[in-house]
This record gives C-alpha cells, structure tokens and sequence, in this order.
C-alpha cells in the first residue's frame, strides 16, 4: 500500500479529477484533506447519540454505494475512511469522556471511564466500517488503484 503523500497542494486537487494523485494510505490518513469528497461526505459524519451515529453511518455507506456504482474508487474509499473515523472517535469518547487519552500537562493517561452510549456509537460505526472494507469490489477496485498507480505506473 502506497504511503499518503501529504506534500500535495489538497486545496488545488480535485481528486475525482485526478484519482492518480489519490493514495489510500493507512487507516484514515487524509480523510480531511481530500476534495470533493471530503465536502460530499463530512456534513453527515455524526456520532453523539446511537440514533444520529445510525443514520450518520447509513448515510455514508449510501455514499460509498453511489461511489460504488459510478466505478469512484477514490469515493469509496474516503467513504470507508469516514465511517473508519467515525469508530476511532466515538470509540475515544467512549473512553474518556472528554475525548482526550492524555492529560495536557502531564502527558499522563485519563482514567478510562466507559460511556455505554458512545459505545454504542462506536459499535454501529464498526458494524457498517467493516462492510465496507470487505466489500468484494472495493478490495477489487483498492487492488487495481494500487497497482494502476504505482511509482512505475504513474
């Protein structure tokens, strides 16, 4: 898997324009930088209450499943990426209340202090973040983007 390659002008790419400037890297690097997707999709990215992050998380996988049938690997996967982010930081809340791990002055960990509702948050996340992931064509589509736009290729 390609390294992100955060040296690009994001403001200046449209990555739908330019897929083969688009690297996936890990986890969710980039998931605030890349346009327009990252515009498309923010403004249902929600996670506070299991409701919101329900509707939050289905609406997202809708995306990816517009992305999907329009052939946007780049989409997809800044779908997934969402929906990744949407677990990691309900999953943070969940744990620490103020959404901090550590302490500003001390750089000590906060007592971990589980809160059932972002749990739930973070379970529903999960649930449709790993649906995506293992989805038959975008681990199709994520092979053929790596391999389409290597060092060599590109």
């Amino acid at each position: 898997m390609r390294k992100f390659d955060y040296t690009l002008d994001f403001k200046a790419i449209d990555f739908r324009q330019h897929p083969e400037l688009y690297r996936v890297g890990k986890g969710e690097q980039g998931v605030l930088l890349v346009e327009p997707y990252k515009s498309e999709i923010l403004p249902y990215w929600r996670f506070k209450t299991p409701d919101i992050a329900c509707k939050s998380a289905s609406e997202i996988y809708t995306l990816f499943l517009n992305y999907k049938e329009r052939g946007d690997f780049v989409g997809m996967d800044m779908a997934r990426k969402f929906l990744q982010m949407g677990y990691t930081r309900s999953r943070r809340y969940a744990n620490h209340k103020s959404g901090r791990k550590y302490a500003k002055e001390s750089k000590t960990i906060l007592p971990y202090i589980e809160d059932p509702v972002k749990a739930e948050s973070a379970k529903i996340f999960y649930e449709i973040w790993q649906q995506a992931k293992t989805d038959p064509e975008y681990i199709l589509m994520l092979d053929r983007h790596e391999r389409q736009y290597t060092e060599e290729n590109v």
